[in-house]
């Protein structure tokens, strides 16, 4: 009888994948397949992002923060939604030179996110790839039935509201490339590192998600740009928007940054990996949620409001911007 014996990948995801597959139903990693149950009187809420050396981070990134990132920002769609996480799968695709130190670190950063905000590991795969690293999630939320908040169902007469910051990881990818403009930019190192962080670990706003669900009538995270990703809410409503740009909430770093390159603040309205959260709500659900967010320690900024019409439109000081690319977009 020859005596059996385990495969490299099943020796990889023993020694670091499983300690991250806390939940009854992962079924420890042994398994094809894992079984999810919703908690009673909820709908599933299902979204899946994934990275790529060269494209999301920096092949030479730590590695840690890129297995938080690559969770995070699922976990910004599901607040957004006003889901709370339940788990999520992994697929991960790894070059040859990967070696233990790199998955060591990656699954300890990817655990300590699983740990913080209850979402732990449910199953997955994990391949060979002549290409680049890629980390594809998929993560499970669960709402009260029929309570997803959604980005088509923003009402004429609504606030438009927006989490933490916009800009800091433009800015941050652009010092990443070229530190250089730290200088050029008259930024203090605490601010250079503020922009850098920000786009090397997003912070998702999920200790907001109770409020949203209580009172916006419609969200989505703000992943490809605010000008863009108020753009598709409005189109999914039917609604047209206007921001004032005065009022769009920006860090002294980034406001640094504008004020030394005052084009630069179509980047900041444009630019992705921001990953906060747009919201509409009606004017009389404004102070519950401002109460809400301060509970949450999350910041919120009333930025313009919902009108008749097409498009989302951003006025500075009386005139209209026109962005020559609105939107971040793959393609």
């Amino acid at each position: 009888m020859t005596e059996s014996t385990e495969s490299a990948e099943e020796r990889l995801i023993a020694r670091h994948l499983r300690p991250l597959a806390t939940h009854p139903g992962a079924l420890g990693l042994r398994d094809d397949a894992a079984v999810l149950t919703p908690p009673p009187g909820c709908d599933l809420v299902l979204k899946t992002d994934g990275v790529i050396a060269g494209v999301h981070f920096f092949a030479d990134d730590p590695p840690d923060t890129i297995g938080r990132k690559a969770l995070r920002m699922n976990l910004s769609d599901l607040a957004a939604k006003g889901a709370k996480p339940l788990g999520f799968l992994l697929a991960l695709a790894l070059p040859a030179g990967i070696d233990e130190a790199w998955l060591s670190a990656f699954a300890a950063g990817l655990g300590d996110d699983a740990v913080r905000y209850h979402c732990p590991l449910l199953g997955g795969d994990t391949d060979h790839t002549p290409g680049p690293i890629s980390i594809s999630i998929a993560a499970f939320g669960a709402v009260p039935f029929g309570r997803m908040v959604q980005r088509a169902t923003a009402k004429i007469g609504d606030c438009v509201m927006v989490t933490g910051t916009i800009g800091d990881a433009t800015f941050g990818l652009r010092l990443r490339r070229d530190r250089k403009l730290a200088e050029r930019w008259r930024l203090t190192d605490a601010m250079a590192r503020h922009l850098e962080e920000r786009y090397l670990l997003p912070q998702p706003r999920n200790a907001l998600a109770d409020a949203v669900l209580s009172h916006a009538t419609a969200a989505m995270d703000v992943s490809d740009g605010l000008a863009g990703d108020l753009g598709k809410l409005c189109r999914a409503s039917a609604v047209a928007a206007e921001i004032d740009v005065a009022r769009v909430p920006f860090s002294n770093a980034a406001r640094a940054v504008i004020a030394a390159e005052p084009a630069l603040i179509e980047a900041a309205l444009t630019g992705g990996d921001d990953y906060e959260i747009l919201l509409t709500l009606p004017p009389e659900r404004l102070a519950g949620f401002r109460a809400g967010a301060q509970a949450a320690g999350v910041a919120v900024t009333e930025i313009g409001r919902v009108q008749a019409g097409e498009g989302a439109r951003f006025v500075d000081e009386g005139k209209p911007l026109a962005f020559a690319r609105p939107s971040y977009s793959h393609f």
